[in-house]
Formats: structure tokens, sequence, C-alpha cells
């Protein structure tokens, strides 16, 4: 399935994607919740409900009448993993990157969590403004210590993820989070696609295109630390939550990885696309005066 969080005439629900339409969750199933968060903390019983859901006489709506959300809006963590791609690593080796010797994590604070169409910001103090393509991970149950051979049970499904990156910020501190927290610089979406739909995440190809030039292009076979070994390694440490978000790893062909580096600019249009699970786009523009 491919589960959306949509607006509709000013009221904001969950959906369910159907060809060029979304059916409105809520109105099906009245006692559902309104949010995934929600949806996803009431388990595998009301994934299996939506599977069995009559589409004909459901309400729905056309795609193009509705805005889309990021279809986990609140998640409770993001966290992202840095350098889980060979030819990444070396591209940014120029900059004092050195290859981890261990996963190497960050917080991508979710006060930047993004719609999948929605501008990111220029930020004021910087124009050192960088992309990064990445498969996102939606976490379906509250787990911890869980082992690489039963990851997958964990897991609700999958997103696209654009981990925009203000580089000058990033690499002024020993730990990543700052610069990669600015407001709007987490774009997820379009939609969640549940595992039925993708029974082998490690086989899919991404793809990312500024103002239409390819920039990145990959397969998620070549991930360093696979799903499941990342799932491992952060329940040794901490519970996941239905809802967290997991950040996957970018490949090689981010701005900073030029020489000289080819940050984004205002104007610039960022198009991001992962194999079945589709594409978000967005355009740069001055972070306003007001916010």
């Amino acid at each position: 399935m491919k589960l959306s969080t949509f607006t509709h005439n000013g009221v904001t629900s969950i959906g369910l994607i159907s060809g060029e339409r979304v059916v409105d969750i809520a109105l099906a199933f009245p006692g559902l919740p309104r949010e995934m968060e929600g949806l996803l903390r009431e388990g595998s019983l009301a994934l299996a409900t939506l599977h069995d859901l009559e589409l004909s006489g459901a309400v729905s709506y056309p795609l193009k009448s509705v805005r889309l959300e990021a279809p986990v809006r609140h998640p409770s963590k993001i966290l992202a993993i840095g350098l889980n791609y060979h030819a990444h690593t070396e591209e940014v080796k120029t900059h004092g990157i050195k290859a981890p010797v261990s996963q190497l994590w960050f917080n991508k604070q979710v006060s930047s969590v993004n719609a999948p169409f929605d501008p990111i910001q220029m930020p004021r103090i910087s124009n050192q403004l960088d992309y990064e393509l990445e498969l996102g991970v939606v976490i379906g149950k509250r787990c911890r210590h869980v082992m690489a051979s039963e990851a997958a049970e964990v897991i609700a499904g999958y997103t696209i993820v654009n981990d925009v990156s203000v580089r000058d910020v990033q690499l002024s501190t020993p730990t990543w989070t700052i610069g990669k927290s600015f407001d709007t610089h987490c774009p997820i979406g379009p939609w969640l696609v549940t595992t039925d739909e993708i029974p082998d995440p490690h086989n899919l190809d991404m793809k990312l295109w500024v103002n239409g030039e390819l920039r990145q292009s990959t397969n998620t076979s070549l991930m360093i630390n696979n799903i499941y070994q990342q799932i491992e390694h952060l329940t040794r440490v901490m519970t996941l939550e239905p809802g967290d978000i997991l950040v996957t790893g970018t490949p090689v062909g981010v701005g900073m990885g030029s020489t000289p580096p080819r940050w984004l600019k205002v104007g610039d249009v960022v198009r991001l696309e992962i194999e079945r699970i589709g594409e978000i786009s967005h355009v740069v523009v001055e972070e306003p005066l007001s916010s």
C-alpha cells in the first residue's frame, strides 16, 4: 500500500493512494487515527484493515486536488547515518571528513520535517546549501535489541528523504546535527510504501536531479551497512517508536563533492526519485525575514 498524509479543504487526514486518487481513511474508518504515527501505533491489525478496504464505495479525491504532507509529520526521532556509501566517503575526503570505523549516526531535529513538494530555504547565515538523496525507513513497531535477522519485522515501510545540509555549519562542529536541522531541510514523501510492496529494500535504483541535470544515481545494494544492520546497531542503544524515521545514507554526487563545490542556489529545483516509491521535488527559496 501507499499511505499518505494529505490536506483537503483545510482538513488534514491520512489516505490510501489508489491510482491518481487518494482515499480518505478517516471517512472510511472513523475509528482509526487521523495521523500516521497513531495509525502505526495501532499495529498490524489496522494495516490489515486497510488492505481489505473496498475502494469502490470509499470517499476519494483526485491527487491533484490535495496537498501532500510529509507522510509522518511528527516523528519522535529522525536518525540519519553518515558515509554509508563508499564512493560518497571518497568524494568528501578533501573536506577533512574521514571514513568512520563504526556506524556514524546523527539527528535531524523533527522541526526540520517538510512536505514532499514544498520549498526548501536558503539560510540567511550560509550559502553552502547541499542536497542528499536517501532512502527513508519508517519504523512500525516499538522495539529494542532487535537482531538484524529480525529487523524487517519492525519496519512499516519506506519513503524518500532529502537530507538537506548546510555544509559550513555542519563541519564547524564535531557533531553534525546543527548543520542538518535547519527548518524545511527534511523533505519526506511523497508517501509511505508498505513493506509488502518493497520485498527487497536493498535493490532500489535512486536518482537526484538539479534543474534537470542528473547529479546522483545509485542502487541501495551499495550501502556499506544495510538497513537491518542499522536497526540492530541503533536498538542496542535506544528504543525505536512507530513513526521514527531512519535516513539510510546518500550516494556519491553531492554538491560538496565537486571541485569547486556546486552549492544549491535560490531558484534551483531539486527532484528525487526512488524505484517503487515515486518522486518528490522542491525549489530553493530565500529564508523569509519574518521567520
